[in-house]
């Protein structure tokens, strides 16, 4: 039966939770499989694993619980191996980079912070840093709002204008965080985004993290900052011999 892989783990960690359940339905049993220096969070997989919310509930609490008492390299939901024998395999052959990774993430957690333009917010702003752009608007709107031509001339403007500070402000969002982390990590772009960035902090200096955020927040109101929390540190890790489900 292929095997479902939450995270790996050192095998001396204090507490890694064999017999917990996983995914499934009914739940998988957790256990565990050793090789050496190191070992992995596994159970079977159901043969129809998809994202469901019980399942992504399933993954996080397996490595919430590893992870409460010694350092997990967690894998991402739906990281799959063809047997126990292939996992033991793999942790074999890369014993020496997934020790490493340990090694780095101890005591580490993952951050990870999106952003947005507060609309009306960056509208003002734009419009207060571009003379030329902000007398267009009021000639405009002192002639009944201009002709179609004028409109669709204005709304261009205003269009590039806005898109230059989104790449200025994701610029702004990165640089005013990472100092307060121990790494970054650019995560995928989307179109409801001007930012979607994961930050590696220390567990014991997340205050100041949260800190820089709202100093963010304050300075640059016009932001809309979303952070999640602290979590696993997925972006950071080299998940090796799992492939994710389809």
């Amino acid at each position: 039966m292929t095997t479902y892989v939450y995270g790996i783990a050192s095998s001396s960690h204090p507490a890694l939770p064999e017999g917990m359940e996983g995914i499934g339905k009914p739940a998988c049993p957790v256990r565990i499989l050793k090789s050496g220096e190191l070992a992995a969070i596994v159970s079977d997989s159901p043969e129809d694993l998809k994202p469901k919310r019980r399942d992504l509930l399933a993954h996080q609490n397996v490595l919430s619980e590893a992870g409460a008492a010694g350092s997990v390299l967690p894998m991402r939901f739906g990281s799959l191996a063809p047997d126990d024998e292939t996992v033991t395999s793999v942790l074999g052959e890369r014993a020496d980079h997934y020790l490493e990774r340990l090694r780095t993430l101890d005591g580490k957690v993952e951050y990870n912070v999106k952003a947005s333009h507060h609309e009306q917010a960056v509208l003002h702003q734009v419009l207060a840093e571009n003379p030329e752009l902000r007398a267009m608007v009021e000639a405009n709107q002192r002639q009944g709002g201009g002709t179609h031509e004028q409109k669709l001339q204005l709304g261009e403007m205003v269009t590039s204008n806005v898109r230059a500070r989104e790449q200025s402000d994701a610029v702004e969002v990165r640089r005013a965080l990472e100092s307060a982390a121990e790494a970054v990590a650019d995560g995928p772009e989307s179109s409801g985004w001007l930012a979607n960035v994961s930050f590696l902090v220390n567990r014991k200096s997340a205050e100041g993290f949260l800190a820089a955020v709202e100093e963010l927040r304050s300075t640059q109101p016009h932001l809309d900052l979303r952070v999640h929390g602290p979590l696993p540190p997925y972006s950071f890790v080299d998940p090796g011999p799992a492939k994710p489900a389809e």
